[in-house]
Formats: structure tokens, C-alpha cells, sequence
């Protein structure tokens, strides 16, 4: 699912980046751009659930609370971190035409690493002697505060507004930046924690008893609870009934946080049937491996695709042009992706040790 939501990724950005103004207008580039809104609530969807896993192996091995959190939580400020780090690379690079305020700009990167440290900390709440009674709890707890983000997103966007921070604080609220209205294009706690959240309560349902009995027949609910969330989704949003003076259906209202999170848990099951049934099982699959290091190909393509290294002209491409740009992103991540994974599993060669000269005895 990682590799889906690169590839995802590398066509919206390459068609952005490189198609001329006039091919943005077209039904092409629309469409292109709703893929594109999947990358994001993507991985944070998975890394809720990789949360839970790694929770959940820790907890039946007996590891204490605390060290759990710990480890998340520190994992979360490595994210964290490397979002900040990557802000100030792309101003370095940039510097004669970015200005000094992206550096605090809520990247993706950014709200990633805070919703894996909140997803650490809610698990240390929910923790408890018995791993059941601790999976149970988790779950709840996962689902209670994915909801709680979602009803509290539009008042925080609009009349409950926290203008009293600084922007830099606020934008990490309902994503303001330096503008008087909050964006959509940015990634603020509210609504995209929510995500996370989702995942992690979904990361433990795959330890319940019933999906270890039956893995095949959770992810078809999964799928059906899906496809329900769709159209509970839309039916709500058609009702004459506004409880919030903010409606904007499309990116901060819980009726469309609903639609994702449904469309979410179908591309997870698409992908149990990829890995288990479909091309997942062949020994050399792009999509899977792409997963393997999507931090890395994220942070490199960027540099090839908006960056000063771009492949193609900006905004001076055709469809056939930015298309076989589009190939090379493809390929030259898919050999990046190669490369780390083989320089990781690759042994460090340690030289012997040399033998020692004899003592010279005392006189």
C-alpha cells in the first residue's frame, strides 16, 4: 500500500509540475489530481496500523508500557525531525524564490511524525496487563479520537480558531500558514491525525481472534465497511440538516473524512488480494518494493520533479512528453528503492584481526 501511494504520488506530481497551463485545465489533469489526494491519508492510514503491529508484537512479548511508548514515540520525532530537515534542504536549494516562511510550512513529513508520537501516547493509555484486554482498548480508543478529530475539525477551521498562537502553532492546528484563512493543501493536525488514528484501530482489529481464524473473510468485511462508509458518507452530505457554519464538504467536513477512510479500507483489501493472490506474490514487484523505502523515494523525487534538478521544463510539457518523464521518475525510484534495500541487507565486511607481536619479556 506504501508502493501504491508512491506511485500515486509520482504521477500527480510529475503532471503538475511539467504539463502546460492549458493541459491543466482539462478532465485529464482533474482526475489525475483526485489520485493524487490518496498518497497522503495513505500513508498516514498505514502508519497507524504499523503502529498497532508493532504495539501488539511488543505487548505479547511482555515489553513494558513505557519502553513501548519510548520507541514510538521517539520514532515519531525521527519523522518529525527529518520533515524539518527537509524543509530547510528545499530552502537551501530554493532560496532565491522560497521564502523564509516555508521553513515552517506543516508538511507531510511534519504531521506524520506527530500523529505516530499521539498514536504512542494513546497506546500507553489504553495498555493494560492482559494483551487482549489491551488490543480491545486500543482499538476503541483509536476509533473514539479518530472520530473526535473529525467533529472537531470545521469549528477549528472556523469559529473555535485558536488565533491567539503564533501562525507557526496555529497552522499545526487547522494548517493557517501565514494567511488569513486555513488551507487546504497543507497537512494540520485537524482533520489529518484522524487518519492515523483510523489505521491504528485497524492495525489491531487484524489481531483479533476473528482475523486470525479467518484473514480472508476480515478484509472482505473490511471491504463491505468500507463501500458502507462511501455511501453513509454521501447520504449524510445530502441532507438539508448543517450543524457547523463551515461547509466544506471536500476538505474539512467529517462526511468526507468518512468517504477517505472508506476508500482507505478498500485499498487495503485490494492490497491483501494483490500480496496473497495477485502479482504480490512474484519475486520482483515494483509496487512492493517501492513501499520498502517510501520515505526515500519520496524525499528524492521531489528534488527531480518541482526541485532546481527538475527532469522536464515546468509547465512546458505535453501529455506525451510529461508521460515519459513520468516512466523515468518510475524506473530511476524503482532502482533507488533496489539499491537501499541491497545496501541495508548487505553484511558489513569486518577485517581480522591482526595477530599481536609477542610480549618482550622484562629484563
Amino acid at each position: 500500500m506504501r508502493g501504491l501511494a508512491c506511485v500515486l504520488m509520482f504521477q500527480a506530481h510529475c503532471y503538475d509540475s511539467w504539463l502546460t497551463p492549458e493541459w491543466h485545465q482539462t478532465e485529464f489533469v482533474r482526475w489525475s489530481q483526485i489520485l493524487g489526494s490518496v498518497p497522503a491519508p495513505l500513508f498516514l492510514f498505514i502508519a497507524g496500523i504499523s503502529v498497532a503491529l508493532t504495539t501488539e508484537r511488543f505487548r505479547e512479548k511482555g515489553t513494558a508500557r513505557n519502553q513501548i511508548a519510548k520507541q514510538t514515540i521517539l520514532r515519531g520525532g525521527e519523522v518529525f525531525g527529518l520533515g524539518l530537515l527537509f524543509r530547510i534542504q528545499e530552502y537551501a536549494l530554493g532560496h532565491k524564490w522560497v521564502p523564509w516562511t516555508d521553513l515552517l510550512r506543516v508538511d507531510i513529513l511534519n504531521i506524520l511524525g506527530i500523529s505516530i508520537a499521539l498514536m504512542g501516547v494513546l497506546c500507553w493509555f489504553a495498555s493494560a496487563k492482559d494483551a487482549e484486554v489491551a488490543r480491545r482498548r486500543s482499538l476503541i480508543a483509536g476509533l473514539v479520537m479518530g472520530a473526535l478529530v473529525a467533529v472537531l475539525t470545521p469549528p477549528l477551521w472556523s469559529t473555535w480558531r485558536p488565533r491567539f498562537l503564533p501562525w507557526p502553532l496555529e497552522s499545526y492546528i487547522n494548517g493557517v500558514h501565514t494567511f488569513n484563512e486555513p488551507q487546504s493543501w497543507l497537512f494540520p493536525i485537524f482533520p489529518w491525525c484522524a487518519f492515523a488514528f483510523i489505521g491504528l484501530a485497524t492495525g489491531f482489529a487484524l489481531f483479533s481472534p476473528v482475523a486470525r481464524k479467518n484473514e480472508t473473510r476480515l478484509f472482505r468485511w473490511m471491504a463491505g465497511i468500507g463501500a458502507g462508509a462511501i455511501v453513509l458518507s454521501m447520504g449524510l452530505d445530502a441532507l438539508p440538516v448543517r450543524i457547523y457554519s463551515l461547509q466544506d464538504y471536500w476538505h474539512a467536513s467529517p462526511e468526507f473524512l468518512m468517504l477517505r477512510c472508506g476508500i482507505l479500507l478498500i485499498l487495503l483489501a485490494i492490497g491483501y488480494a494483490w500480496c496473497q493472490k495477485g502479482m504480490g506474490q512474484e519475486g520482483l514487484s515494483p509496487v512492493v518494493q517501492l513501499g520498502k523505502t517510501s520515505l526515500l523515494v519520496y524525499w528524492v523525487h521531489l528534488e527531480f520533479v518541482y526541485g532546481r534538478f527538475s527532469l522536464l521544463r515546468k509547465h512546458e510539457c505535453g501529455i506525451g512528453k510529461a508521460t515519459i518523464g513520468l516512466s523515468v521518475i518510475f524506473l530511476a525510484m524503482w532502482a533507488l528503492s533496489l539499491w537501499r534495500s541491497e545496501a541495508k541487507e548487505k553484511p558489513v565486511r569486518v577485517l581480522p584481526r591482526q595477530p599481536q607481536p609477542a610480549p618482550v619479556p622484562a629484563v
